[in-house]
């Protein structure tokens, strides 16, 4: 089962460009529920019986795991099961009797516009990691782009002239995503200091580490945390902030619906929806300018 499971992952890794972050999640939830069905035995056939599904996600929920996180990880299930079924591991796929729980709702969090430019101009600029470091969050917050999409960025991609960056999304699915002065500024600034610590000529990918190695998405990460820390920023903060915070400024705006879904890579604008949250400078511009007394 672990080379199964091995392919599978390997599969999402090129096929559908997951994220390094993805594939730990991935892996993480599919060996805990491996482990779980072959406790006692190591007989395939244990996966294509639905009860054992059942019973793993009644453990998870007896555990105090939430709606949320049970959905996760069935979900990984469900992935990997199709994979199993694709390539006649398995001759059945129990799996589609199986319901996903009904998800609490939850609002994606954003910063205000004066807390995430504050964030962005917090690196000390006149060193080569501080440069780096602000030229990937003016980057994350002008384009919305995923932070498996930044570390994959190679010069190739970059068209500052333009103002413009080629990205590779989910399911390999190619975009261009257009970005603002500062992003510009920044990148062309980092780019002039990368060639000094480049290790190789070779070297295409744009966001290096300290060694000149490419960046992983673990790192920028912890890069993130360490500026939150800094500026006292009471919330949560990852690099999916800075996309979700891209999307609620912009919608915000006053910008289409439609035209954030492409600007993020969205299939369907369902997903680009849950951005359409009231914020409250919105309600209060709302207010100011419609009641008789405000």
């Amino acid at each position: 089962m672990v080379k199964w499971l091995n392919e599978f992952l390997q599969s999402l890794k090129v096929e559908k460009n997951y994220s390094d972050h993805t594939l730990r999640s991935y892996e993480s939830d599919l060996r805990s529920y491996c482990e779980f069905v072959f406790k006692d035995s190591n007989n395939i056939t244990l996966l294509e019986n639905h009860l054992i599904i059942r019973k793993y996600l009644a453990v998870l929920q007896k555990n105090g795991y939430s709606r949320r996180s049970i959905s996760r990880k069935l979900s990984a299930i469900r992935s990997f099961y199709k994979f199993l079924h694709k390539h006649e591991i398995i001759e059945k796929n129990p799996v589609s009797r199986i319901y996903t729980p009904k998800q609490e709702k939850k609002l994606p969090s954003f910063l205000a516009i004066e807390a995430i430019e504050s964030l962005i101009e917090s690196p000390d600029i006149s060193t080569f990691l501080g440069l780096r470091d602000r030229a990937m969050m003016e980057t994350l917050y002008s384009s919305g782009i995923r932070v498996a999409e930044l570390v994959s960025i190679n010069t190739d991609d970059l068209q500052l002239g333009r103002g413009l960056i080629k990205v590779i999304g989910k399911g390999r699915r190619e975009r261009i995503c257009p970005i603002g002065e500062q992003a510009k500024k920044y990148l062309h600034n980092y780019l002039i200091e990368r060639k000094k610590v480049v290790k190789s000529n070779h070297l295409k990918t744009v966001f290096l580490n300290r060694y000149g190695q490419p960046i992983t998405d673990r790192s920028v990460r912890r890069i993130i945390d360490k500026y939150v820390k800094k500026e006292a920023i009471k919330m949560g903060v990852s690099p999916h902030t800075f996309r979700h915070s891209f999307a609620t400024h912009l919608l915000d705006r006053g910008a289409d619906l439609r035209e954030v879904q492409e600007l993020l890579g969205h299939i369907n604008v369902t997903t680009t929806q849950i951005y359409t949250h009231v914020t409250k400078e919105k309600l209060k511009r709302v207010y100011d300018n419609f009641h008789p007394r405000a």
